[in-house]
């Protein structure tokens, strides 16, 4: 099952330590989407390929989205993906 941080854990601490950890081109920040099927899937893809500057990754079985951009926030992305109708938080960095 996938564990999901509580809201307190995904909050200001979560974005503070990503930006201290993997500054620059080469940061991750990871989602939590709640991606059911394929279609869940596609309509995370349109909405990101509408932000300009933004390489992603969609791991469906996971429900777990990787997104690569210096223009754009986590606040910016998150809203993006909830755009979705599913649910998502942010999980954090990734190498």
């Amino acid at each position: 099952m996938l564990q999901v941080p509580t809201s307190h854990q995904t909050g200001r601490r979560a974005q503070k330590q990503c930006g201290q950890l993997c500054p620059g081109a080469q940061e991750k920040k990871e989602f939590f989407v709640d991606m059911t099927c394929e279609g869940c899937s596609n309509a995370v893809t349109r909405v990101l390929s509408r932000l300009p500057d933004v390489k992603y990754e969609i791991d469906l079985p996971n429900k777990k989205v990787l997104i690569q951009s210096d223009q754009h926030s986590v606040d910016q992305l998150l809203e993006t993906l909830k755009k979705t109708g599913k649910e998502a938080k942010y999980l954090g960095c990734k190498d």
